[in-house]
């Protein structure tokens, strides 16, 4: 009997279904590794910058939005690919079908070994094994572990004497993604709420901006401004901020010789240690920009010793 012939249709099926599979199970580990950063914080290993309190800040959206396309698209080739096999046993002893079962199954065997090796030595160095880096440790390894599991059943043509297992298979992992990609809208929250988190990080970005502003401005003229715009300079092309959603202004009000405030409207609750906005250039104030919900008002005083006015005729 001659060996089947791979077809262009094969070929195109299984190269697709793989590179789905590949691309969403990375996805997948991604984002629930986003999940246990957010949920159990290492402010020692996470940068400043890309903190783990930001999911906005990573790759969370990409990775939900890679699982919602590659999922449906995964199963859909691996379907059709069943039903050609289905309809022509000979489709089982395809060389691109057993290339792809292997280096699958080199690929999960590999992930597992690599996945405890790291975890032994982590140990063995005396590392801290936090909560967060023993459950990443535990999702490689269950992940990794379950597509082995599968595509040796596979090879060995257990679900095409169980067609209904396979089908329950498929409905369990698209269940699981479901409820992966639900949870995050309980553990980093909505679209919406994400979106007013970013607009209020801009808000404290732009009042740091205007802040420096002001303080440049007392370093040349030795007074404060009576308003903002008297910070414009045509010259320099410096702007002032406004408010990203309503378009309007922020408060100023100058105190006295040497203080103001500044204020905005925020949509919700921030810290003052939100690895979200970028560490602000130490103006030797008081620099807590924690707020509340609705109009915050931020005292700032400046201190001559720190910043004093540049040299007359400068």
């Amino acid at each position: 009997m001659d060996k089947a012939k791979v077809t262009p249709k094969d070929f195109v099926l299984w190269v697709g279904a793989m590179a789905a599979l590949y691309t969403g199970v990375f996805a997948f580990i991604s984002l629930l590794f986003d999940y246990i950063n957010t949920a159990f914080p290492n402010p020692i290993a996470d940068s400043y910058y890309y903190g783990y309190a930001t999911p906005y800040f990573g790759n969370i959206s990409y990775e939900t939005a890679t699982l919602i396309v590659l999922t449906p698209v995964f199963m859909l080739l691996m379907r059709l690919i069943r039903r050609d096999i289905a309809t022509d046993p000979s489709r089982n002893e395809i060389w691109v079908r057993r290339w792809a079962l292997f280096l699958t199954l080199f690929i999960a065997g590999a992930t597992m070994v690599i996945d405890l090796i790291v975890l032994l030595t982590t140990f063995l160095q005396g590392e801290d094994m936090t909560t967060g880096f023993l459950l990443k440790v535990l999702v490689v390894l269950l992940v990794a572990g379950a597509g082995f599991l599968h595509f040796i059943a596979d090879m060995r043509g257990y679900w095409d004497r169980n067609p209904e297992r396979a089908r329950m298979i498929n409905w369990g992992v698209g269940l699981l993604v479901v409820v992966t990609i639900v949870a995050g809208f309980f553990i980093i929250g909505t679209p919406q709420e994400l979106r007013r988190l970013k607009q209020d990080d801009r808000r404290v970005q732009d009042l740091q901006q205007i802040q420096w502003q002001v303080v440049n401005y007392w370093q040349q003229k030795e007074m404060l401004p009576t308003n903002l715009e008297q910070l414009k300079d045509p010259l320099s092309g410096g702007i002032i901020p406004v408010d990203p959603k309503t378009k309007q202004p922020y408060t100023y009000k100058r105190e006295d010789a040497k203080s103001f405030e500044l204020c905005a409207t925020f949509e919700a609750e921030g810290s003052a240690s939100n690895p979200s906005i970028p560490k602000p250039v130490d103006m030797g104030m008081n620099e807590n920009w924690q707020h509340g919900i609705g109009e915050v008002c931020f005292d700032r005083s400046i201190d001559p010793e720190r910043y004093p006015p540049y040299p007359k005729g400068r």
